[in-house]
């Protein structure tokens, strides 16, 4: 080969090589489809919720969205998964109350840092959990339940999804915020808790408001209460817990988007544009809506100051709580 030949080869060879070691933020992003991991299984309202999203954000975007579901430890590997991600853009994830502010006081060794080890893209939704008792259970209201635990200490249990779920510390935070002692009876799963209340084997349960709506409207169970500050737009008649002389009681499931640390700022805002777009369309606020979800856009850094608020707000529930999770 010529010697200009030779360095004109060379010198293209060291273009492309450079190329590639340019930040993402520098290229045409995204150039390929993109990864979401949701750290919990196929089928649960999590999921539902994302994918709601998922597919008007990669129209947004112009590529893919594609779903990888890696589920264990109450969605803690999926979230660890996540954080050591190349942070290129092309691996992003869900940002969950459970998992982000939560999990890190839950387990003993987590295994990453949900203020450190992660980029904020950008909220998505709130979905409240509800309060609901046995159609026999004597309290119809919040104040009346927490005159009768107060009347009876340690007699009356309640359900949740299992040890660490956001509504077993629901209950821990509501006992906390009302003075009042409960037992917990953790379940594998919010269904098997709710088939216990309606058969009667246990008084009440915290659980998110689409797994109680349809069985509190049919009578086989009754909602006290919403734990949302504001009420729910699926059950507007139903007061929230706030509401009713438990004030400042916001007990709500964030659902986010976040990246691994050091994503390149440039690709963190195109994502967080696309994902405000996705939340705006009809169809999003729609297929939300049936899951009691609110849409919430907003900043990256908006999302990082509720992150921060939930973080402080349920390590202390936990730590009061005692729960603890290996």
């Amino acid at each position: 080969m010529p010697n200009i030949g030779r360095r004109a080869f060379v010198a293209g060879s060291a273009v492309a090589v450079l190329a590639k070691s340019m930040p993402a933020s520098a290229q045409d992003y995204p150039a390929r489809p993109v990864t979401l991991i949701i750290p919990f299984p196929p089928g649960g309202s999590t999921t539902i919720v994302i994918r709601s999203v998922s597919d008007k954000l990669g129209e947004a975007l112009g590529q893919q969205i594609v779903i990888d579901n890696r589920a264990g430890a109450g969605g803690t590997v999926g979230t660890r998964a996540l954080a050591n991600s190349n942070p290129d853009g092309y691996t992003i994830g869900l940002g969950y109350t459970g998992t982000l502010a939560i999990g890190p006081t839950l387990y003993s060794n987590v295994g990453y840092d949900p203020r450190k080890d992660f980029s904020s893209i950008g909220r998505i939704a709130t979905a409240p959990n509800t309060l609901v008792v046995h159609p026999s259970f004597p309290a119809k209201t919040v104040p009346e339940l927490i005159a009768y635990a107060k009347a009876n200490p340690g007699k009356i249990s309640y359900g949740s999804a299992g040890i660490g779920t956001v509504s077993h510390v629901c209950g821990e935070y509501f006992a906390s915020a009302t003075g009042i002692k409960l037992v917990h009876i953790p379940y594998k799963g919010t269904g098997p808790a709710l088939q216990d209340v309606i058969g009667g084997h246990i008084p009440m349960a915290f659980a998110p408001i689409p797994a109680t709506y349809s069985n509190a409207k049919a009578g086989t169970m009754r909602m006290l209460g919403v734990t949302s500050l504001e009420r729910s737009t699926l059950a507007p008649e139903m007061p929230s817990i706030a509401e009713q002389g438990v004030p400042g009681f916001d007990a709500v499931l964030r659902y986010a988007l976040v990246a691994p640390a050091g994503t390149p700022r440039p690709i963190i805002d195109k994502l967080n544009k696309a994902l405000n777009a996705a939340l705006a369309t009809d169809e999003v606020k729609k297929r939300l809506a049936l899951e009691g979800a609110e849409p919430v856009t907003g900043t990256p850094d908006q999302y990082a100051a509720d992150l921060d608020k939930e973080i402080t707000l349920w390590a202390k529930v936990v730590k009061e709580s005692g729960a603890k999770a290996e």
